[in-house]
């Protein structure tokens, strides 16, 4: 039996999460590493003391426990002002079923608050400068948006559409394929593009803060809750736009009350019952199949088409190559500034192999093959070989490249095209708009044959 102890002892000691016992009458009978990392208090000091030497009843999970007979499950609390914590509890009861104490497992996610805390104000601040940037300039927010292939072009003009009302927009896509982007271009297109944008990427919350993250609470409503009560997401985009990020991942539970919100306009803090009245514009988005989640029951149906009034589709790169080119002379720009080096020129054959990619990661994995670029090349020129030295060694998807034409005439008609091609772009000095112009042809035509025959200037 006292070899049994000292497994469990050793076991409770192990874990990360900071473990407290305490018998009860609030002594403390086990306090782990753990617990002395998250408070700062060491073993000696608060083993067979009294726990309320140390932190006020009220802050005090084990206690409530204590009082009630009842566990608590997966709850958000505050035990310090500087601390933010999810708690397990429950009460201990001997084989006479007696109260003999209370067991807490706290998790500290202190850190995860403060991250989300300093990105809402630096979202805050870069909307008051996309602002301040659109007014003074003739770019429109959908300049962004880069591209002029036909599926974005499709994309983009349903994206306007959207931004002349206050209508609920759900925007699919793939992973990588600028779905925020889209979204914030809708908000600073639309009327109410001086009010906040307050983007909520619901895959990154932990499920023990979606209700307080969301919704807000009021003073007084849960131990270590704000004195003044805290306003969650949804109140901070009064007159607004808020922006649910993978909204697939959102708890059923917090589907209902999102239903509730879009249903009455009104939103209800945490032990708020008469709830405020809001004026929010909603954009989703996902990567998900929404109609397979409603299927398997774990998405709501009636929020599905709630949120669905207006849908769009970003489309994935790969069916946007006449795109790649802008994309690529984009990225290359950037991060030659950022690095302070040359712009390297992108070899014929190296660039049809970015046209032969299938760019699983789409539009952030070409961003990120660019800079993987600027930073590892010495070279002024990319070719072929350094390009599959670059990118993804784990079994690159590539398409089928077009056969060669092998018949005199084809070749004959070819090898006119090229010199016609090269000898205007020499005339215009490489102003492909100019040139496009001047061969009677559109500049997506024009970008096509460039790549098809190799021509790059």
């Amino acid at each position: 039996m006292l070899n049994n102890l000292y497994y469990l002892e050793a076991v409770l000691a192990a874990e990360d999460d900071a473990i407290t016992i305490v018998s009860s009458n609030m002594e403390v009978i086990f306090w782990n590493e753990a617990a002395v990392q998250t408070y700062n208090i060491d073993r000696v000091d608060i083993i067979n003391k009294p726990i309320n030497e140390f932190f006020h009843n009220d802050d005090l999970m084990v206690f409530k426990v204590l009082k009630t007979k009842e566990p608590v499950k997966n709850v958000y609390h505050r035990p310090r002002k500087d601390k933010h914590v999810v708690v397990n509890a429950v009460p201990i009861i001997d084989h006479k079923g007696q109260l003999i104490g209370a067991l807490s497992v706290e998790r500290d996610i202190t850190q995860i608050v403060k991250l989300n805390n300093n990105l809402e104000t630096t979202s805050a601040e870069l909307d008051e400068l996309r602002q301040k940037v659109y007014t003074n300039t003739e770019e429109t927010p959908f300049t962004k948006l880069v591209g002029n292939s036909l599926p974005l072009k499709q994309t983009v003009r349903i994206a306007h559409k959207a931004a002349k009302s206050d209508a609920t927009t759900l925007i699919l896509g793939e992973s990588g394929t600028g779905k925020e982007v889209c979204a914030r271009a809708i908000h600073e297109t639309s009327d109410r593009s001086i009010g906040p944008f307050i983007p909520v990427n619901c895959g990154a919350i932990p499920s023990a803060l979606f209700e307080s993250e969301l919704f807000g609470y009021e003073g007084g409503s849960f131990t270590g809750a704000e004195k003044r009560g805290k306003a969650g997401k949804i109140e901070m985009a009064d007159g607004g736009t808020l922006f649910l990020d993978e909204v697939g991942e959102l708890p059923l539970e917090m589907q209902v009350k999102l239903l509730r919100v879009l249903q009455e306009n009104s939103v209800y803090r945490i032990g708020d019952s008469k709830g405020k009245t809001i004026n929010v514009r909603f954009i989703a988005a996902t990567n998900q199949n929404l109609e397979q989640l409603m299927e398997g029951k774990s998405f709501r149906s009636d929020l599905f088409y709630r949120l669905n009034v207006i849908q769009l589709t970003m489309p994935p790169l790969r069916d946007r190559i006449d795109d790649i080119n802008e994309l690529s002379e984009m990225f290359l720009k950037q991060f030659a500034s950022k690095y302070q080096v040359p712009i390297p020129e992108i070899d014929p054959d190296a660039f049809n192999m970015l046209l032969q990619y299938n760019w699983p990661g789409n539009i952030r994995e070409l961003r990120n093959l660019m800079e993987r670029i600027i930073i590892l090349t010495d070279e002024a020129k990319i070719t072929k070989e350094d390009l599959l030295s670059y990118l993804p060694s784990a079994s690159p998807t590539w398409k089928n490249a077009e056969p060669e034409q092998s018949n005199t005439i084809p070749n004959e008609k070819k090898n006119l095209e090229i010199q016609l091609i090269e000898k205007t772009l020499k005339e215009t000095n490489g102003n492909k708009s100019d040139a496009a112009k001047r061969l009677g042809i559109s500049r997506v035509t024009l970008y096509n044959k460039m790549r098809k025959y190799g021509i790059w200037k």
